[in-house]
């Protein structure tokens, strides 16, 4: 039996107004959005270039963010194509009113990041590795 290859991975975001969320991506971040509202379980799928989100509406509960919740993380990284495109995706959200929850700096971590807090209150970190030397996907494997 062979190993599989994984292709890509999806973060599920559980939100309180499935619609009002899909809209705020579209709008804010330029995600595409693909309406199953009436599923039985309402979603839809966002996408923006390679990647891939989907949107679930809460049956109960509260939506919090990992960092509220758990007191660490992202509710899902984002990775531009360069580092200077990490730059240019600032000044898109910027201009589109996001909400900038820290400004771009270096990482311990070697990555060159920011941090965007979404209308349902996650935390989106959006960087890319500058300094290979310090963690990268070569070192990782």
């Amino acid at each position: 039996m062979g190993r599989a290859r994984l292709l890509n991975a999806a973060a599920v975001f559980v939100t309180p107004d499935v619609r009002r969320t899909a809209g705020y991506y579209r709008e804010v971040f330029g995600f595409r959005v693909v309406e199953h509202y009436d599923a039985e379980e309402p979603f839809a799928t966002i996408y923006r270039d390679d990647v891939e989100l989907v949107l679930v509406q809460a049956r109960h509960g509260e939506v919090e963010s990992n960092a509220v919740r758990y007191g660490a993380g992202f509710d899902v990284y984002l990775d531009p194509a360069t580092v200077e495109e990490v730059d240019d995706m600032l000044e898109e959200l910027r201009a589109k009113g996001a909400w900038i929850v820290r400004e771009p700096a270096m990482t311990p971590y070697g990555s060159y990041e920011f941090e965007v807090q979404d209308i349902d209150g996650r935390i989106i970190g959006i960087g890319r590795i500058r300094d290979d030397k310090t963690f990268s996907r070569t070192t990782a494997e």
